[in-house]
């Protein structure tokens, strides 16, 4: 097995002294987050993706929800405290956060925007997000993603 490389998610994590697991897979452009569970052997509902959206008032927004869910714009408007949010276009999320559609993370985004998690990852003792890379996600605890990452928990999908 190869030295295991680390992102800079790990890095992150590692500096704030996060507890967390890494996992890579050999990624396929196409993979859902479905399938990327069943690669992992986790139940999809530990399994968490991360979007980005922008509100009315042009500040952005980023909302962590389980892979088999959708966000809910409505809710997650009303979580953010705005009119009305939508998803930004994927070629806006490389210069907006650092990272690229499939490997974006919650956690070491280039600048902090308000982020949400849904409040279901409660429920789990640990939870997966993308490590900032396609092909590699972390296991961590939600309360310690939420630490990190500066997130609050609510009801978005």
């Amino acid at each position: 097995m190869k030295k295991e490389e680390k992102t800079n998610v790990m890095r992150v994590l590692e500096q704030k002294k996060v507890v967390y697991k890494s996992y890579t897979y050999t990624p396929d452009a196409a993979m859902s987050g479905e399938e990327i569970a069943e690669l992992l052997g986790e139940d999809p509902a530990k399994v968490f993706k991360t979007l980005v959206t922008q509100g009315k008032s042009g500040q952005y927004y980023v909302f962590v929800v389980p892979v088999r869910e959708e966000l809910d714009l409505k809710k997650a408007a009303k979580a953010a405290g705005e009119k009305a949010v939508s998803m930004i276009r994927q070629k806006e999320l490389l210069p907006l956060t650092g990272y690229v559609h499939g490997g974006c993370s919650p956690v070491g985004m280039k600048k902090q925007f308000p982020t949400f998690i849904h409040e279901s990852a409660k429920e789990h003792e640990t939870m997966f997000v993308s490590a900032g890379r396609v092909g590699f996600q972390v296991e961590l605890s939600p309360e310690e993603l939420a630490r990190v990452a500066g997130c609050s928990f609510a009801d978005i999908v």
